[in-house]
């Protein structure tokens, strides 16, 4: 077992050193790639010491998913990855994850995660259908970190847009009524705001300059985002933009609409909260109990003895 554990360390960190040593390489020859690195901030230092100030897990995790990349793309089926893809997308962490980087790190908590489970077994007491359950349960359990990491992490997203929509859109509403264009009023929510929906404005906003229609640019926002609201604001821009509506007007019903579904939908957060909170509350309800009802019952059974 341990020279098993010391073999793992082992390849662990000859993928580490190759990924470090070599480096993957960026096409600058692809426009999609020269357009992403124009919104790159320049980088201030040295090169080692911007590498340390990553974080340690994407230091270890970046090269060894570069040298793992074929060996993911051909043991996993074809669209798992485009799955996680689009989780990053809708959490926003494109820039700072790739979809080969969250699978390898599934791939090293499994992995550890078995490791720690025949360690478990073979030093302790735990026999039979229990460290059978222990080394089937621990992997699985292991691999799924990261993704449940990501989902909590989309869901935090998606929930800090619907917040902020009926404000931006009563932004929005009140630069258009104040003469100023759709994509002036687009620019001044990104100068007044800093959240996730300013963010995702800011890019259909760029995405606008460089000359994508505003249709176009709308439905790349809603494939990015995945929040019902936000898609059904952009179906109805688009419609009324198609029909010659006033623009100012949609704004101004869209935002009111909007806040009343943001009501809603504080509402029944707050109506699930009772529900969740029992959980953490039963070992202490059950500790009161024993408390408070225990000398009772000791009453009880010593008064029929």
């Amino acid at each position: 077992m341990v020279v098993f554990g010391i073999l793992f360390f082992l390849v662990g960190a000859a993928f580490v050193y190759l990924g470090v040593r070599t480096p993957a390489e960026v096409d600058e020859s692809d426009p999609g790639n020269y357009l992403r690195s124009l919104d790159e901030p320049e980088p201030d230092g040295d090169e080692f010491e911007l590498l340390l100030q990553e974080p340690f897990i994407r230091r270890v995790l970046r090269p060894m998913a570069g040298r793992m990349q074929g060996f993911v793309a051909g043991a996993l089926p074809g669209n798992y990855r485009d799955t996680v893809h689009e989780q990053l997308v809708y959490a926003g962490l494109t820039g700072k994850y790739r979809a080969e980087e969250v699978v390898t790190g599934q791939i090293i908590l499994a992995a550890v995660a078995f490791i720690l489970a025949l360690l478990l077994v073979v030093t302790s007491t735990v026999t039979g259908g229990v460290a059978i359950l222990c080394v089937l349960l621990l992997p699985v359990l292991g691999a799924q970190l990261p993704r449940t990491a990501l989902r909590r992490a989309v869901e935090e997203r998606q929930n800090a847009i619907r917040r902020d929509l009926p404000d931006t859109l009563d932004l929005l509403a009140i630069s258009v009524e104040a003469g100023v264009g759709f994509e002036g009023a687009l620019g001044v929510v990104t100068d007044n705001f800093d959240s996730p929906l300013s963010e995702e404005f800011s890019r259909t906003l760029r995405e606008m300059e460089l000359g994508l229609p505003r249709r176009a640019a709308l439905e790349n926002l809603k494939r990015r985002t995945e929040v019902p609201e936000l898609s059904n604001f952009i179906l109805t821009l688009t419609q009324a933009d198609a029909l010659g509506m006033p623009i100012g007007r949609v704004l101004k019903t869209q935002a009111g609409e909007m806040r009343l579904k943001r009501r809603a939908w504080a509402r029944e957060r707050a109506a699930k909260l009772p529900v969740k909170i029992l959980f953490p509350l039963m070992p202490i309800l059950l500790a009161t109990f024993i408390v408070i009802l225990g000398p009772a019952g000791a009453s009880i059974g010593s008064a029929f003895n």
